[in-house]
């Protein structure tokens, strides 16, 4: 089955009805779930790698998607009054410098060792989906402490460093630390997430441009779907999807990282 899904999409034309739709539709659908939980940059590379592409160029190829669809967020939080500019770009900075630091190792690096990491780092990051986000925001609510200090600086540099050699879970990880970090609700910290990588992504963008691994067709296309995703995303609360969205995107992640590690032997 996953070798006919694969045939087809190599051989459709990138210009096709069919493969547009399927650019768009999944990376609405990317967009959507990357907005409310995280961890959906996974599919985006299992859907470019089938469509022929090396792991590095589908890591590359994700970040012009992930960069407007982010933009678009970023901006709906702030309108809604959930985004406090001033702390996501403390938190920001250490994060863009790291990622410089990672997209230079993933444009450098062979390709089978960013498999190998990211088949090993995404179980434990998929891990937070399933955090009982109620009972530490009872626990956390109380707490007052988003004064950036310098050790909350170098944390959130080591986000950006996986951040910059691959996108995958490194929303979950800017959130999650600006929630325990920080003393955020989940809402403000999700928020912080959206801005934090608008100003990193950039960084990694230009780097992988100037080595060559963006298919930019691809991502001009995949970006309207991620853009669309993520804009209905940050407009609708979706309470009762959210156990059913992480589920799928556990078994999204567990097949990927098998796949990732067992296609090395």
């Amino acid at each position: 089955m996953f070798e006919q899904i694969g045939t087809y999409l190599t051989t459709t034309p990138l210009y096709s009805v069919e493969m547009i739709s399927i650019l768009v539709l999944v990376g609405a659908f990317v967009g959507f779930i990357n907005t409310v939980a995280g961890m959906a940059t996974i599919i985006s590379y299992a859907l470019f790698m089938a469509m022929g592409m090396p792991i590095n160029i589908a890591n590359a190829t994700t970040r012009f998607g992930v960069l407007a669809q982010f933009s678009v967020t970023s901006a709906v939080f702030r309108k809604q009054g959930y985004l406090d500019l001033r702390l996501a770009t403390k938190v920001g900075i250490p994060v863009a410098i790291g990622a410089f630091l990672g997209a230079e190792l993933a444009a450098l690096l062979p390709t089978n060792v960013i498999e190998w990491t990211t088949g090993c780092v995404i179980p434990l990051i998929a891990v937070l989906l399933f955090i009982d986000k109620k009972k530490i925001t009872d626990r956390y609510e109380s707490l007052s402490h988003s004064n950036m200090s310098i050790w909350k600086y170098l944390v959130f540099f080591i986000i950006g460093i996986y951040g910059g050699f691959t996108h995958v879970g490194v929303g979950l990880l800017i959130m999650f630390g600006s929630f325990f970090l920080l003393g955020l609700d989940l809402l403000h910290a999700n928020a912080i997430k959206q801005f934090a990588v608008v100003i990193y992504t950039p960084i990694a963008l230009v780097i992988f441009a100037l080595h060559g691994q963006i298919n930019w067709p691809v991502a001009l296309i995949y970006a309207l779907g991620n853009i669309t995703g993520g804009y209905f995303a940050s407009k609708v609360a979706i309470r009762w999807g959210e156990r059913f969205i992480r589920v799928c995107v556990l078994i999204v992640v567990l097949a990927m990282s098998f796949w990732l590690i067992y296609k090395q032997f």
